[in-house]
């Protein structure tokens, strides 16, 4: 059973609905990250979970409560926002009893409990510092021993990570992965940096337009996206329509002006009917047409842009079927204007709705 359940919840302003029906299943101990372009109702699913906005219509549920009418400051909830929102007043070790403070906490468990959370956090002997005097990664871990302090039922973080520079972020995913999965608390994260979410997540719901396209796990959305918007969203480039589509010998097989395709059918793959092909740019195999002989799976095309990438050429490579982008290592870059021919393997060929 979920411990988290957001049943037929819509969020309107006005009359303009930012999520309609909409459903979501957490697991306890879970980490579940809410990913997708701005505006696309990631931040608002959030804010309603938190209980800063109210649903219009549907419930939301924890641990078997009805939580859809509690105000807020009854919600047990630790939320980490992206601007940190420490007390700059505060040392960092008042900042983090804060909380504990208004719920009229013993000062012997106060101590206690901050102490240890700042353990936990790797902040001991921070803790007569001030925010001022802290880095943007010290600071974010303050915010999140402030919020897990309070030994919160859920753990909600808002783009955490967007005001640090690069390097510090993937050191801090790290710590957040660690402290989540040390503490086993479940928690709802929300980013528009994919790379973050898929490192983190136990599952990752891909959102658009106040819908979820896709919910799963990283490793299945990275591989096999179900829609043609989550394939674009996640990095694939390169597209196909097909024409007509049928099942042969558990493979599919696709036809396009008078070419045949073979895709793989992948377990808990959702595109049931789709027939559209999607491949990624490093998926895609190009060669002379010495090299690779005509067949299934093959575009004849002549190369329309050549780019140096460092370890690797990319191509612009124009076809019957389009225009396609593939990426390939190699000493000499094939001419601009040359004849190629390229390679779409099966297992790399994703059908998508």
């Amino acid at each position: 059973m979920a411990l988290l359940s957001l049943e037929n919840v819509s969020v309107a302003y006005d009359q303009n609905y930012i999520l309609k029906d909409f459903n979501l299943n957490v697991e306890k101990g879970a980490l579940i990250s809410l990913l997708g372009p701005s505006g696309c109702g990631k931040t608002t699913t959030l804010r309603l979970i938190a209980g800063f906005l109210e649903a219009k219509d549907g419930r939301f549920m924890l641990n078997g409560k009805d939580y859809t009418r509690v105000p807020v400051n009854k919600r047990n909830f630790g939320f980490v926002f992206q601007s940190y929102a420490l007390f700059p007043h505060l040392s960092v070790y008042d900042n983090v009893a804060f909380g504990l403070r208004i719920r009229k906490t013993s000062a012997a468990d106060i101590d206690r409990r901050v102490r240890s959370m700042l353990d936990v956090v790797s902040l001991n002997g921070f803790e007569k510092r001030f925010p001022a005097e802290l880095s943007g990664g010290q600071r974010q871990r303050v915010a999140i021993a402030r919020a897990l302090v309070i030994e919160p039922d859920l753990l909600l973080f808002d783009e955490p990570l967007s005001n640090l520079d690069a390097n510090l972020r993937v050191n801090m995913r790290v710590e957040i992965r660690r402290i989540q999965q040390e503490l086993g608390i479940t928690t709802v994260y929300v980013s528009h940096d994919q790379e973050e979410c898929f490192s983190i997540s136990d599952q990752v719901a891909i959102m658009n337009k106040g819908i979820i396209e896709q919910l799963g796990r990283p490793a299945t959305i990275y591989k096999y996206p179900a829609t043609e918007f989550v394939a674009r969203f996640i990095g694939f480039t390169n597209f196909i329509t097909f024409d007509t589509r049928t099942e042969r010998d558990g493979d599919i097989e696709l036809h396009a002006k008078g070419m045949t395709f073979i895709a793989k059918h992948h377990p808990g793959h959702g595109a049931q009917q789709g027939k559209k092909g999607a491949m990624r740019p490093d998926d895609m195999v190009v060669g002379t047409m010495e090299e690779l002989e005509a067949g299934a799976n093959r575009l004849a095309g002549r190369v329309k842009v050549s780019t140096f990438l460092g370890r690797s050429y990319q191509y612009v490579v124009e076809t019957e079927l389009g225009d396609f982008t593939v990426n390939k290592e190699m000493e000499a870059p094939y001419a601009n204007g040359q004849e190629v021919r390229l390679l779409v393997p099966s297992e790399k060929l994703v059908v998508v709705e």
